[in-house]
């Protein structure tokens, strides 16, 4: 039986910051579903993905910001990094992993630039939304075997 990740429930303080943040980058506004003053549930759509992100008021019990190591795949780290910074993101640049494999948590084995033999799944750039929620980017141009 397929399974498929459908949404990914990230914690946010101010709902209607958030929901400016993540259309500011160009995401699909997919529903804005508000019950009483206590409960809201936003959804939103990165492009081409088929996997969203929903925050709201009353959706989540976990710390504001808490949500960390969220990936986004790209074809092209540096032209999404830029494209990123020119919508408001504040994305740090370019890095590759000083073992060659994949990043760590933190910065410690961080080398700048992109993975020098642009090997998939070696080059990434990271930023946070307004709560602090951290996100990857991580440039794939051949997936592996049975992906």
């Amino acid at each position: 039986m397929d399974t498929r990740l459908e949404v990914v429930v990230i914690p946010v303080a101010d709902v209607d910051r958030a929901k400016a943040f993540y259309k500011g980058l160009g995401w699909r506004e997919d529903a804005d579903f508000p019950s009483g003053d206590d409960f809201r549930v936003v959804q939103f759509t990165p492009p081409g993905s088929p996997c969203s992100v929903i925050f709201g008021a009353g959706v989540s019990g976990a710390e504001p910001g808490s949500a960390q190591g969220l990936h986004l795949i790209v074809s092209d780290v540096e032209a999404a990094r830029a494209e990123l910074i020119e919508r408001g993101a504040d994305v740090g640049e370019v890095f590759h992993d000083a073992d060659g494999v994949f990043h760590r948590a933190g910065t410690g084995n961080r080398v700048a630039g992109p993975d020098p033999e642009r090997r998939s799944y070696c080059s990434f750039a990271a930023f946070s939304d307004p709560d602090g929620n951290g996100w990857v980017l991580q440039e794939i141009t051949e997936r592996l075997p049975g992906r």
